[in-house]
């Protein structure tokens, strides 16, 4: 099969649109079921994973091939919780066509409107299906209405509902002008002549389509403008795919997936209309190398750990022929791969293959060394597809192994996790000795430990990680520090005479020798910076290391016989402790830059809870429908936002945010850290 009979469709938009129901009814339309899924009894073909089934979500990408007409169309359905907008971005990469399915009930929902603008940024086409026409207070004309404004007049409707709620029986074709009528439990339809009751909406919303084809052509444009000249079915047809691929039309479609109404006319559209791969703009390239003529070229864009199979790697072919068993190499992480089994997935089903073509996506098993957002490519170029930008963490949790002996075996599974999940960040705080994980959201870490449980074996607590703090100087102190001991035999003799001043801000920590004399020999001196070193980490406050101060080293003793390096470290540590009480030491504290995206009727509440949240607002913009706030927030009123603003905003609001600066912690605020820090101290 050529890659013009490929059709690569990602199911995007809000949860609960029924993406993953869509994609059961065209499996079953097909013939590659013989029943169709419920999300609510968990077994679909694409949630197959333990967390979806439990959540009755996906929260994961996953294929869904299936043949229409002689065409293989490859399904990927994706999450449409935030928390897992990694799965859409690596998705966008890999398809030719948006499909975005919008509740006609809710309407387009915020999670539609983001994604919209990824796929708008990733340069493919988009359409429209509108699913769950047959539930109450279903609405196709006010969905339809949602969508214009939104999202601007290349809406154009190719498919409009007969009847409404539960009276919905089929679909009207706005191209050619029939009716398809179904029967409960028949997936395909009966063509047959329009309703006479719905000529006149017809063909009102007939002369909508025609004014958006007509844009995507001069030449039709003009004779439309000036003579009133329809295009004809044909013209229809060949301008709706060229508006599709051009990104100056989008084409709605409509039905239901658990009823079967409207999915063999949509997979109809999907291999009529739908751009081929060689139509699809060729991906972001890194720096001085781009798709080659000859040879393989193909991007991974998802990893998954498999416990019989091992690491499988999903792929697209962008360039040549992928050949079983053929010797690719990986220019990002310079390994080389023999291709041993490659295969089709349909949900967790695989099927070997003999070769991929390009513009086909397939799996491959046993790439140990290779990761999402990797490029393959024949050994002889330099080719390298630059991986999706991937939001930063917006939420973090403490990891601690239930197991004491499981310690080593949660850093391999840690490790595992973030290849697998690229959204993933696993740190060591060396400041409060935690393990943290960071991703996108509270569903996000939960299924995460979740599957540290269920893919590696390792049960893990959470909490909350506690606050990297800072403390510095705001004061000067002229100490001496000694060591002296003696106990028989040699001693122990070292005296170190030092100055503590506040460094600039950012600095950290600044040693300084000013010793003229030779009052303490050179050998010594390092010994003396590490000693300082050692207390200014353990804190004089509140435990927490101390920053941006300079210790300057100007005189000091020592004894011939009884100084060594262990006494001039203890003479440093015994410096910081007679200057502690003269420092005026101050608590600092971690601050976030935040940009919050809202819509316009929520700024007020927003901004109300980050005024409560100690937060200062730097700017603010527009995208779209939407407000763009900018703030920075203390890391300690940001660690359960993501949360917070779901609540605050019911789920229309979203957020990043990343490491801005520290500043001084307000006197009510570091009173509690110290109070804490001494009550468990």
């Amino acid at each position: 099969m050529g890659s013009e009979k490929i059709r690569n469709v990602v199911l995007v938009g809000h949860s609960g649109s029924g993406k993953t129901a869509l994609a059961e009814a065209l499996l079953f339309a097909a013939g590659v079921t013989t029943r169709m899924g419920k999300v609510e009894d968990g077994n679909t073909v694409t949630d197959f994973e333990p967390e979806e089934r439990e959540r009755r979500s996906s929260v994961s990408l996953a294929m869904a091939p299936l043949t229409w007409d002689g065409h293989k169309i490859n399904i990927i359905d994706t999450p449409g919780v935030s928390d897992f907008i990694g799965e859409v971005r690596a998705a966008l990469r890999v398809a030719d066509l948006a499909l975005f399915v919008v509740s006609a009930v809710d309407g387009v929902e915020v999670q539609t409107e983001h994604i919209w603008k990824l796929a708008e940024e990733e340069g493919i086409a988009r359409a429209v299906f509108v699913n769950k026409l047959d539930r109450e207070r279903a609405s196709f004309p006010k969905t339809l209405q949602q969508l214009k404004e939104v999202f601007g007049t290349p809406i154009a409707p190719v498919l409009v509902p007969i009847g409404a709620e539960s009276s919905l029986t089929g679909v009207t074709n706005l191209v050619g002008g029939r009716a398809y009528t179904y029967t409960i439990g028949a997936m395909k339809a009966v063509e047959g002549e329009l309703p006479e009751g719905m000529r006149g909406d017809v063909a009102a919303l007939h002369t909508a389509l025609v004014e958006a084809v007509v844009e995507t052509d001069d030449a039709m444009l003009e004779k439309y403008l000036n003579d009133g000249a329809e295009p004809s079915g044909e013209q229809l047809i060949a301008g709706m795919h060229r508006g599709m691929v051009r990104g100056s039309a989008f084409p709605v479609l409509c039905g239901s997936a658990t009823r079967g109404i409207g999915i063999d006319r949509l997979a109809q559209f999907i291999v009529d209309f739908g751009p081929r791969p060689e139509e699809r703009p060729d991906p972001p390239m890194a720096a001085g190398t781009s798709l080659p003529s000859q040879g393989v070229a193909a991007y991974v864009f998802k990893t998954m750990s498999d416990p019989y199979v091992g690491r499988i790697s999903l792929f697209r072919v962008f360039r040549g022929v992928v050949d079983v068993d053929v010797e690719l190499e990986n220019p990002v992480r310079h390994v080389g791969g023999r291709m041993h089994n490659i295969f089709t997935m349909r949900g967790k089903d695989h099927q070997d293959l003999k070769h991929v073509e390009a513009g086909d996506i397939a799996a491959v098993a046993k790439l140990e060394s290779t990761l999402s957002g990797d490029t393959l490519c024949s050994p002889d170029l330099n080719v390298v597809i630059s991986p999706v930008a991937l939001p930063n963490p917006t939420m973090s949790l403490a990891v601690f192994p239930r197991s004491q002996h499981d310690e080593e075996k949660l850093s391999t599974a840690l490790a595992r996790a973030g290849e697998d999940d690229p959204t993933i960040r696993v740190t060591r705080n060396t400041v409060t000795h935690e393990t943290v994980l960071s991703g996108l959201g509270d569903a996000h870490l939960e299924v995460t430990v979740s599957r540290l449980a269920a893919r590696f074996g390792v049960a893990v607590d959470t909490a909350l990680p506690k606050i990297p703090y800072r403390e510095t100087i705001r004061g000067k102190a002229d100490v001496e520090g000694k060591h002296k001991k003696q106990s028989g035999g040699r001693g122990q003799f070292g005296v170190a005479n030092l100055r503590f001043e506040p460094a600039p801000p950012g600095t950290g920590y600044q040693f300084v020798n000013e010793i003229k004399g030779g009052s303490i020999p050179k050998q010594y001196l390092p010994a003396v910076d590490k000693g300082v070193q050692e207390a200014l980490d353990r804190g004089l406050l509140a435990g927490y290391p101390v920053v941006d101060v300079r210790a300057i080293v100007y005189d000091g003793k020592y004894h011939a016989v009884d100084s060594d390096e262990l006494s001039f470290r203890m003479a440093g540590i015994m410096a910081v402790k007679e200057a502690a009480p003269k420092l005026r030491v101050a608590l600092l504290e971690p601050v976030m830059k935040v940009t919050i995206r809202i819509p316009e009727d929520l700024m007020g509440d927003v901004i109300g809870d980050l005024n409560a949240k100690r937060g200062r607002v730097l700017g603010m913009d527009s995208d779209g429908t939407f407000r763009v706030v900018t703030a920075e927030v203390p890391l300690a009123e940001m660690q359960r936002y993501s949360i917070d603003l779901r609540s605050l905003t019911s789920g229309r609001g979203s957020f990043e945010m990343q490491m801005s600066h520290y500043d001084e912690a307000p006197p009510a605020e570091a009173q509690k850290v110290i109070a804490a820090a001494q009550s468990s101290g």
